[in-house]
């Protein structure tokens, strides 16, 4: 029997996903940033701060992005002068990234807008019970998910 939306987990999750990046989006707007700019950017700049020097495969691993669209949206961020790309010596197809210091002075400005609205999203809830179940969504067992590809055909 299908349940109502208002008790479907995936069509509230939606919502409250939308709500969340509409906050996200008002929050960074005023600093230049789309929402996926800043997750590629605060990811370079905590990778930095922690003595990394990542390509951008790395950069969009960390992200959980697609390879692609990070490659394509740090153009975006290099031409802002907001990251630096670099050959790496290793590999000259790949591209070493670094925030400028432009970057590395709005990504904590970045972080901090963002942390407010995440503070204001979750206040309803306790912190750590959201964190917990939000990490246990994001890196599922790999027998909880199966992808349509392996589902038998009717």
């Amino acid at each position: 029997m299908p349940l109502r939306p208002g008790e479907s987990p995936g069509f509230l999750l939606w919502h409250a996903t939308l709500r969340w990046q509409r906050g996200i989006a008002e929050a960074l707007e005023p600093l230049g940033l789309t929402h996926v700019q800043f997750v590629l950017l605060a990811c370079t700049w905590w990778l930095n701060t922690h003595d990394e020097n990542p390509n951008q495969l790395a950069v969009a691993r960390q992200a959980g992005t697609d390879v692609k669209m990070t490659s394509q949206v740090v153009r975006t961020l290099e031409k802002k002068g907001l990251i630096e790309r670099h050959v790496d010596p290793a590999d000259t197809r790949a591209r070493l990234l670094r925030v400028t210091e432009s970057g590395a002075a709005l990504a904590p400005r970045a972080i901090e807008a963002v942390e407010a609205v995440d503070r204001r999203f979750f206040e309803p809830v306790d912190r750590g019970e959201a964190t917990e179940l939000l990490r246990r969504l994001a890196t599922p067992s790999p027998t909880s998910v199966v992808s349509t590809a392996s589902r038998p055909r009717p």
